[in-house]
């Protein structure tokens, strides 16, 4: 792949599916000194040719013909004639460029150099404890730095990575067989997807097959009440890995063990309303907390930038009086003694109520320990013109859906004070999730809001 490349090839999109031949594109375009671009085939073509756009890409690999580019098809194993020499790509070099929601709605492309992921890596690969043996599943979108987790520390460690439609089927007990069959030892999971298998196996009784032995979760909060169902499950031989990082600092920041044989000693189990930690530094990050409770980070893992928009840049990325840079995540985070870090919520995400400032993430965190409750969205609305909390509950399977809404109600005056109780809560057949699996609160919000006229207001 590299050899048809050529040298320094520049941005080169790569059809972003789960089949091996994306693999291949992603080293083949790293091999050259080029920057991976991927980009899922499934988004309508305006939204690729503007992503290609911004990224400045003139080159694809087997993409489609109507988007404009130079196409470069993917080689036969009998194509190759063996390598050249090569100039090593430098530091500074880019790897490759993500996308991340910017607020004009345009597309806003993530510049992350080689140097960010040597770093992160050679963390990754330690904090895994990879080795030859291990056969891990590459579940992630290849849309999203998530999968370079998967892929990347365990191609360079020597273990087997493995691609599987059936990890993609919809149902558990297909997933589940896939695992046992595949010999999987090693699951990088969606926290959205761990919180439904964690209910699957609950309710059926069962585990995940003898030879898994870490399970990673990140993307989002992890709900106390789903940790606590897997620690009662025949788990305690598999590290449960909570991990905590940005597009723009390169996968895994911060990270910490749950549950299981790495797992800290707890004085009491999980339980509604507990606030799960992110974890600790990786040894290539640098971190610092503002007087805000900003989280900062710093080190070789900081990407470069947003590609072609300064302003952008300028507003997220700064640099100290020593001249170091560092990513303002927008999170706000507490330390605890031991040095691990909570996250408190979004300084960007929060609202008044009755004047009283609220993270809807705490309301989600308390509602989500109802046994009732298999999902839930909070955010925020205009009910008879004030500002107000509103929920969307998904039912766990058996549950009395018609009176959920009532019982969570007063679940949550039992628990909490009265700012923190939705002044509605909806029970919705399911939530709207983003295409990397988080929950999409505002897209919920949007698909099950009744009419205002219809709107109850509770006091």
């Amino acid at each position: 792949m590299a050899e048809r490349l050529g040298a320094a090839p520049g941005v080169v999109a790569v059809p972003a599916t789960h089949v091996p031949d994306t693999v291949v594109g992603l080293l083949g375009v790293l091999a050259a000194g080029g920057a991976y671009c991927p980009v899922d085939p499934a988004f309508p073509p305006q939204r690729r040719r503007e992503m290609l756009t911004a990224a400045g890409c003139r080159t694809g690999v087997g993409t489609d013909p109507e988007l404009g580019l130079e196409p470069v098809g993917l080689p036969r194993l009998a194509d190759s004639h063996g390598d050249g020499p090569r100039r090593r790509p430098e530091p500074e070099q880019p790897a490759y460029l993500l996308f991340t929601s910017g607020s004009t709605g345009q597309p806003k492309p993530v510049v992350t150099p080689r140097r960010a992921i040597s770093a992160t890596v050679d963390s990754l690969r330690t904090l895994f404890g990879l080795t030859p043996e291990d056969r891990v599943l590459q579940f992630a979108s290849l849309n999203w730095d998530t999968c370079f987790e998967e892929i990347l520390p365990t191609l360079t460690t020597g273990a087997a990575l493995v691609l599987d439609r059936e990890a993609h089927s919809g149902s558990f007990p297909r997933f589940l067989r896939m695992i046992e069959r595949e010999r999987i030892t090693v699951l990088d999971l969606p926290t959205a997807f761990w919180h439904e298998l964690v209910l699957h196996l609950t309710e059926e009784g069962v585990t995940l097959p003898g030879r898994v032995r870490l399970v990673v979760i990140g993307g989002e909060a992890a709900n106390p009440a789903r940790i606590a169902d897997w620690a009662a499950l025949d788990t305690g031989r598999i590290r449960l890995l909570n991990t905590y990082g940005s597009t723009e600092t390169t996968l895994i920041t911060h990270a910490v063990d749950l549950h299981g044989p790495s797992g800290a000693a707890r004085e009491r189990a999980w339980a509604a309303g507990d606030r799960v930690p992110i974890g600790r530094a990786l040894p290539h990050v640098r971190e610092r907390i503002d007087e805000r409770g900003e989280l900062l980070i710093g080190g070789p893992a900081v990407a470069l930038g947003y590609l072609g928009l300064p302003e952008a840049t300028a507003a997220r990325f700064t640099e100290d009086a020593e001249g170091e840079r560092w990513f303002r995540t927008g999170d706000r985070v507490s330390r605890a003694p031991d040095g691990v870090l909570t996250h408190q919520g979004r300084l960007d995400g929060e609202l008044k109520v009755r004047g009283i400032r609220v993270d809807p993430a705490e309301v989600e965190a308390h509602i989500g320990g109802h046994p009732g409750v298999h999902a839930v969205a909070v955010t925020g609305a205009t009910v008879a013109g004030r500002s107000a909390l509103v929920a969307y509950l998904v039912p766990r399977a058996g549950a009395a859906a018609g009176s959920l809404d009532a019982e969570v109600r007063a679940y949550l005056r039992d628990r909490v004070p009265g700012h923190l109780v939705p002044s509605r809560i909806t029970v919705v057949p399911e939530l709207v999730l983003t295409a990397s699996g988080k929950i999409d609160r505002a897209a919920s919000h949007r698909r099950h809001a009744a009419p205002p006229a219809a709107a109850p207001a509770h006091p």
